[in-house]
């Protein structure tokens, strides 16, 4: 079996969800798809010529490959997202190939129900962002009159400083539990009166209340017994970052996301020490190598490295057996369409020490509607079931997908 043509799409939701589409000499397609960055398509039709004419079954030699081939520019970051979704393809070829699901080529499955954590994002319905996160109304998307591109937090600033108060937080609360979520994140990095400076790192007291309040709402909306994790986007420095964190203790967290910036551990390391509320990072970060001094250094509680561009499916894998050494939890996260939730839930069946898988389209109208030959709806009571079918068990809709997809970008080549 060999490589005979990679294609793309891209479909515009709350973000852009990128797919790669790898054909073969013996009829068999593979899907993946790549977590979103500026200029994706044309970096994966830059890598096909790596790929072309390659036994696609040879995944982790393709991989090397790949990152070989990209090593001057930097086989990291951007690059890495691309071969994330491309891994993912050739797992699905060679998953159909044997006619059997991925999560059993990946040792088996540990469990029948993929819990799910609903990101509630800071209480407002869908937010649209292009690939630099400048908001935008996507284009199957009535737009305003005087819609125009503008940065994430100059938009957050003026539209969700209205929403986001504890009672739009205890009232998207409510609605997620009663959809079965047991798990729930919110944004705390939100807009907030109380902000003297956006770009110090610093909270102001006034902030933290706010903060607080928006927590404090959310837990009492659904009581103890419904997960509750906060998102803070690394925007904070120690110090203040750890007066909220103590807070919140009382509330009892699932985990308090991203505090301060990744690149310093030892940082991160000294919040993970100083409070009770557990600690997870590791989204930005792609392979394993990254992600052995957070684990190392019990930085993190729980670590939430992305399928989509940690490295692809076996990657993410390495990284959690490098978590369980250190009895470290995995909640990967995503952000991606049903093709990419899928692919990251066949890893989180096949891995000990999974803890829930991020769900962040609940406000996409289209989301569940993008999949085909799987049983619907794909998402009950919180958590996806995985079936026997063979690769990933799931195909793109390609009417629906051309129906939103990006102006100005390919669509397999059509």
């Amino acid at each position: 079996m060999k490589i005979t043509n990679l294609q793309t799409a891209v479909v515009e939701a709350n973000f852009d969800w990128t797919y790669v589409r790898i054909e073969t000499d013996a009829g068999v397609r593979g899907l993946g798809e790549c977590f979103f960055a500026p200029g994706l398509p044309a970096i994966l039709r830059e890598l096909s010529r790596v790929l072309l004419k390659e036994d696609p079954r040879n995944i982790d030699l393709l991989v090397r490959k790949m990152q070989r081939a990209a090593s001057g520019a930097g086989s990291t970051g951007i690059v890495a997202n691309a071969i994330s979704g491309i891994e993912t393809a050739l797992w699905d070829i060679l998953g159909k190939s044997l006619e059997t699901p991925i999560y059993r080529l990946l040792g088996g499955k540990y469990r029948d129900a993929i819990r799910l954590y609903a990101d509630c994002h800071g209480g407002e319905g869908l937010e649209s962002l292009d690939p630099l996160l400048m908001s935008r109304t996507p284009a199957w998307s009535r737009p305003a009159p005087d819609a125009q591109s503008r940065s994430l937090w100059d938009t957050r600033r003026e539209s969700l400083e209205r929403d986001c108060t504890p009672e739009a937080y205890a009232e998207r609360a409510q609605q997620l539990a009663a959809r079965g979520f047991t798990a729930l994140k919110f944004d705390v990095d939100v807009p907030n009166p109380y902000t003297r400076d956006d770009h110090n790192r610093c909270l102001t007291n006034g902030e933290i209340d706010h903060m607080v309040s928006l927590v404090r709402a959310a837990r009492e909306a659904v009581g103890p017994n419904i997960d509750i994790a906060v998102d803070c986007h690394w925007r904070y420095n120690v110090t203040d970052i750890l007066k909220f964190a103590w807070r919140c203790e009382e509330f009892n967290l699932l985990w308090l996301e991203d505090p301060v910036p990744p690149e310093n551990v030892s940082a991160l390391r000294e919040v993970a020490l100083r409070t009770r509320t557990p600690i997870c990072s590791g989204e930005n970060l792609c392979y394993r190598a990254a992600f052995r001094e957070l684990l190392e250094t019990r930085a993190v509680a729980i670590v939430s490295p992305d399928v989509q561009k940690a490295g692809g499916i076996l990657e993410t894998r390495r990284i959690a057996d490098m978590a369980d050494l250190q009895y470290t939890a995995v909640a990967p996260h995503n952000i991606s369409s049903p093709i990419g939730t899928i692919a990251s839930a066949h890893l989180c069946a096949a891995i000990p020490n999974f803890l829930a898988l991020e769900f962040h389209a609940y406000d996409v109208p289209f989301w569940e509607e993008l999949a085909s030959g799987i049983s619907k709806p794909i998402i009950q009571g919180g958590h996806i079931h995985l079936g026997d079918a063979p690769g990933l068990g799931v195909e793109l809709n390609e009417e629906i997908a051309w129906r939103y997809r990006k102006p100005g970008e390919t669509f397999f080549e059509s």
